[in-house]
């Protein structure tokens, strides 16, 4: 463990070991190739020569895109693109396995199992399918459902893909101690060279223990992930947490500079305007609070079911209007009941009824 990761282990936490782990391409080059991948197929794409592997590959790498640099403005670009890869093969199972992905990451649930049915009933294969509605029941708090799929691909083999697929439903549901032994399953079972599935699954893990008070545990995955993939936004916004609730508060709040500036998420300048407040720079905390205020106005226009849970907790905190927080934290509820989706009803009824005293 590094030294800024000298933070007492939790109950039931351990140390993770993940040194020596599988050796991957540098951060700064994987990122070089992924944009000289994306602009060309979106070259490929706009003289009309795109195959149905590209368009699929496309879509595939601007969401990771989007995923990697905290941009909001990639994953919307990726559902346009999703929209014209089922326009161009709309009889290709592919295409709609793309847009049942961005349906989900949208929160449009019924819209994703629709494609997926209409996928299986142009012969995607059964393993498939599989995958993707677990991925559909693991975002609606249907664990049991979820994790009876990801044995039946277990069952079919154990690799990286299957094997990270268990770990995120554990941790979903909670079983973390399970849920790490599963992420360093996959993590050894990994055989490729790119750092992003290994970042990426490193990251999940991260931000299970983070969510448990595991700050120690935490702070190694994400240490981990970063190091593989330094322009990693969703790491770094968490190591930013784990730096505040560790009382490193001048350290996260630089952190968190930068990653207001670089994404166009406004969780990262919520969580920066709670901060300074807390450190008594008002003026600051004033302008990152207006800022994520305006732009949580935007995405429920555009993205009503995706926001609902991140802008409920911006008008539960610093918003400072727990009516508001309370209809939008019962909207993402209605959409999924997860155990996070309930607290954060639970909170905000808490903060009316404070209100109302």
């Amino acid at each position: 463990m590094s030294s800024s990761s000298a933070a007492t282990l939790a109950d039931g936490e351990r140390e993770p070991d993940l040194v020596g782990g599988p050796p991957t391409t540098a951060g700064i080059i994987a990122m070089g190739n992924l944009d000289a991948r994306i602009e060309g197929l979106t070259s490929q794409a706009r003289r009309g020569r795109l195959t149905a592997d590209g368009w699929g590959e496309l879509v595939e790498l601007t969401v990771l895109r989007g995923h990697v640099l905290g941009r909001i403005d990639e994953t919307e670009r990726a559902a346009s693109l999703a929209e014209m890869f089922v326009d161009q093969a709309p009889r290709d199972p592919r295409s709609l396995v793309a847009h049942a992905r961005l349906a989900g990451l949208f929160h449009q649930f019924a819209a994703a199992l629709n494609d997926l049915d209409a996928a299986a009933a142009l012969g995607l294969d059964r393993r498939s399918v599989d995958e993707e509605r677990a991925a559909v029941c693991q975002a609606v708090g249907q664990y049991e459902d979820a994790l009876a799929l990801h044995r039946q691909g277990l069952s079919r083999g154990q690799d990286f893909r299957t094997l990270g697929a268990m770990a995120r439903c554990q941790a979903e549901s909670g079983e973390v101690d399970e849920a790490e032994s599963w992420f360093l399953a996959a993590r050894r079972a990994y055989r490729g060279v790119s750092p992003f599935p290994l970042a990426i699954l490193e990251f999940q893990c991260g931000q299970m223990w983070l969510a448990q008070g595991g700050l120690a545990s935490a702070r190694v995955w994400l240490e981990s992930a970063t190091r593989r993939l330094p322009s990693y936004v969703p790491a770094h916004g968490h190591l930013a947490e784990a730096d505040a609730a560790e009382g490193r508060v001048a350290v996260a709040i630089e952190r968190l500079r930068r990653l207001a500036l670089a994404s166009d998420d406004p969780d990262y300048a919520t969580r920066l305007a709670r901060l300074l407040g807390k450190c008594e720079a008002s003026t600051e905390a004033r302008f990152w609070r207006a800022h994520a205020a305006a732009r949580y106005e935007e995405l429920m226009v555009r993205h009503p079911e995706a926001y609902a849970d991140h802008a409920a907790e911006f008008w539960l905190t610093i918003g400072d209007d727990p009516q508001r927080a309370l209809r939008l934290a019962r909207l993402n509820l209605a959409l999924r009941a997860t155990p996070r989706a309930h607290a954060l009803v639970n909170r905000a009824m808490c903060r009316v009824g404070q209100r109302r005293q």
